[in-house]
C-alpha cells in the first residue's frame, strides 16, 4: 500500500496549488488523487477565468492581494504564464441604491489597499465600454487591477512543477471510503488501491461533502450548476474589453479567444446535483438580456455546441472553507469557494501548506473561514457582487 506523507483529494487547479506549495517547502512525498481520467476534466477546466479585488469581505480581499502577487510572479515561481490580464472589471449599478453600495465598497477597498478601483458615471462607462446601453444606470466601478487569469494554464503550470519536484498525480483514482482510527484517517480507499497518509487535503471541489461525509462529519458545500453561452467567433467586442457586470440581475459577459461569453446566474434544477449538461432553455432569457445591454450582440449568433455547464462547490456565506476538519487530526479542508476558487487558488495552496508545515496560516488571518464558523453562528457577511 502506498504511504506518501499527504495525500490530496482532488487535481483540480486547488489540489494542484496545494501540492506544488508543499513540494515548494520541500514536503515532496505527496500523492494527488482525481477522480476524473486526464487533468482539466473537472470544474477547473469549465471556469472562464475571471479575477478581482472587488469583494465586500476583508478576508476575500486578501486573498486576493495575495493571489495577485503569486500571478505576477507565476512565470518565475512555476515556470508557466497564468495568463493573467488586468482589463479590469466594471460593475453598473441599476439603480441609486445599488450606486450607494457600490460607493460603499469603494471607501471599504481603499484602506485595504486595493489598487487602482475607480468610481464612475456614466460618460465614464461609455468610454470604458461604449458598447454597452447605459440606459437607466446611474453610474459604477471599475477595478483596474483586476481582469482575467487562465485556468487550464495555471493547472498546468502548478502541476507540472510539482511533478517536476517529485509530487506523483493519479487520475481515474475516485475515491470509494475513508478507514478511520480515533480521530485519524489511516487509510484513504480509491478505485486504484489503497492510500494510507499522514496528512489528507480536501480538494474535491463540488464532490468535497460526500467526501467528508466518507470521514463521518459534514461539511456545508453542495454542487450549483453555472451555464456559459458562447457566442460564434465576433469581432464587435475587444479581448481587452473589461468584465462588464450589471448588478440589477447579475448579467455578465466578457470576450475569449475571439468569442463573447454570456453569464447569468440561475437555479436549473435536475435529478442528479452533479450534472453538467447544458440546458438550452436558459438561453433566451440570457440572450434577450444580452441585446438589449450590448446592442451590438445583435449580429453575433449564439454557437450551440460551444456552450457549456460547469459546476460551482457553493458554501452558505458563498465564502471558502479553510483549515483543520473538527475533530479530525489530520483532514484539511479548502472546499466551498463559491466560484472563486481559480482566483484564489494561489493563496489557498499556500495557506494549506502553511497550516500543515507550520501548524498556522502565516500569509493571511484566515479565522473567518475556518470551519467551525456556521456551527458557531458566525458566517461571513457582505455585499453580493457576483
Amino acid at each position: 500500500m502506498r504511504s506518501p506523507d499527504v495525500v490530496i483529494l482532488g487535481g483540480g487547479v486547488m489540489g494542484a496549488s496545494a501540492a506544488w506549495h508543499l513540494a515548494s517547502r520541500g514536503c515532496r512525498d505527496v500523492l494527488v488523487l482525481d477522480r476524473f481520467p486526464a487533468p482539466g476534466q473537472g470544474s477547473t477546466g469549465r471556469a472562464t477565468g475571471g479575477f478581482r479585488s472587488q469583494f465586500s469581505t476583508e478576508v476575500n480581499v486578501r486573498l486576493s492581494l495575495l493571489s495577485r502577487e503569486k500571478l505576477l510572479r507565476f512565470p518565475e515561481e512555476v515556470g508557466a504564464d497564468s495568463g493573467y490580464h488586468p482589463y479590469g472589471y466594471l460593475f453598473l449599478a441599476g439603480d441609486e441604491e445599488q450606486l450607494a453600495a457600490l460607493d460603499w465598497l469603494l471607501g471599504f477597498l481603499q484602506p485595504l489597499g486595493v489598487p487602482g478601483v475607480e468610481r464612475l458615471g456614466p460618460e465614464d462607462i461609455r468610454r470604458i465600454n461604449p458598447a454597452v446601453n447605459t440606459d437607466g444606470i446611474p453610474g459604477g466601478t471599475l477595478g483596474t487591477t483586476d481582469g482575467f487569469i487562465r485556468p487550464l494554464e495555471i493547472l498546468r503550470g502548478y502541476t507540472e512543477a510539482a511533478r517536476r519536484l517529485g509530487v506523483g498525480f493519479e487520475y481515474g483514482a475516485e475515491v470509494t471510503g475513508l478507514t478511520m482510527e480515533g480521530d485519524r484517517i489511516v487509510r484513504v480507499e480509491t478505485s486504484r488501491g489503497p492510500v494510507s497518509s499522514r496528512f489528507v487535503i480536501n480538494a474535491a471541489g463540488a464532490w468535497a461533502g460526500a467526501v467528508a461525509r466518507m470521514a463521518g462529519i459534514e461539511i456545508p458545500v453542495e454542487p450549483a450548476r453555472r451555464q456559459v453561452a458562447a457566442t460564434r467567433p465576433f469581432s464587435g467586442l475587444p479581448e481587452t474589453m473589461p468584465m462588464t457586470i450589471f448588478l440589477e440581475d447579475g448579467f455578465h459577459l466578457r470576450v475569449r479567444d475571439d468569442r463573447v461569453l454570456l453569464l447569468r446566474s440561475a437555479d436549473l434544477p435536475s435529478a442528479d446535483p452533479f450534472d453538467t449538461t447544458f440546458d438550452p432553455s436558459w438561453l433566451p432569457g440570457v440572450v434577450e438580456r444580452a441585446h438589449y445591454r450590448v446592442p451590438c450582440l445583435r449580429e453575433a449568433g449564439i454557437d450551440l455546441p460551444a456552450c457549456w455547464a460547469g459546476l460551482y462547490e457553493m458554501s452558505p456565506d458563498s465564502h471558502v472553507i479553510v483549515g483543520p476538519a473538527p475533530g479530525l487530526a489530520n483532514l484539511f479542508l479548502m472546499n466551498g469557494s463559491s466560484g472563486h476558487g481559480v482566483m484564489h487558488s494561489p493563496a489557498l495552496g499556500q495557506i494549506v501548506a502553511e497550516m500543515i508545515l507550520d501548524g498556522r496560516a502565516s500569509s493571511v488571518d484566515v479565522h473567518a473561514l475556518r470551519p467551525s464558523r456556521f456551527a458557531e453562528g458566525e458566517p461571513n457577511r457582505g455585499l453580493s457582487l457576483l
